[in-house]
C-alpha cells in the first residue's frame, strides 16, 4: 500500500468510526439481517428498504471495531439508491479487493471510490473479517436469510 493510500485509509477509517453514516435502525425496514464476528466481537445489523429491486434506504446498527463500523458506514453510503444487481456487483468487487493477492489497477481503485481505502487490509486476515462482516450481512439481508451471519 502506498504511503498516500495508507494515510487516506487511516483518515477515512477514523472519520467513519467517529461519525458513521446511516447509523441506527431504519423505520421503513423490509429486509434485515444480523452478523457477528466472534474473533473481535463485532456485531452488526443491516436494515434495508428495498422497493422494485432498488435500495431506497440502508442503515446499520451494532457495535464493533473501527474497521467494521467504517466498512458499514462506507457501504451504506455507497449503496443507497443502487439496484440489487449493482449492490451484488459492488459486494463482489469489495470482497475481491480485500482478499486479492495483487494490487488493484488504477481503474479498479477509481470504480470503488472511497471503498478502495480497504485494499491494504488483505494481508491481515482478522481485519478482512472485520471489513467483510457488514457486506456479508448485507447479502443475507438482500436474500432474506434468517441465519445470523458469522465470520467463523
Amino acid at each position: 500500500m502506498s504511503d498516500d493510500l495508507r494515510e487516506l485509509y487511516q483518515e477515512v477509517i477514523l472519520e467513519h468510526n467517529r461519525n458513521p453514516r446511516n447509523f441506527g435502525e431504519l423505520a421503513t425496514t423490509n429486509h434485515e439481517a444480523r452478523g457477528h464476528n466472534p474473533l473481535c466481537g463485532d456485531q452488526v445489523t443491516i436494515y434495508l428498504d428495498i422497493e422494485k429491486d432498488i435500495i431506497q434506504d440502508i442503515h446499520f446498527d451494532g457495535q464493533g471495531c473501527a474497521i467494521s463500523r467504517a466498512s458499514a458506514s462506507l457501504m451504506t453510503a455507497a449503496l443507497k439508491g443502487k439496484s440489487i444487481q449493482e449492490a451484488e456487483k459492488e459486494f463482489d468487487a469489495f470482497r475481491a479487493m480485500i482478499t486479492a493477492e495483487s494490487e488493484l489497477s488504477s481503474e479498479q481503485v477509481e470504480e470503488l471510490g472511497k471503498l478502495a481505502v480497504f485494499s491494504g487490509i488483505r494481508g491481515y486476515p482478522s481485519r478482512v473479517k472485520c471489513a467483510g462482516l457488514p457486506w456479508h450481512t448485507l447479502m443475507a439481508a438482500i436474500h432474506e436469510s434468517k441465519e445470523k451471519v458469522s465470520t467463523e
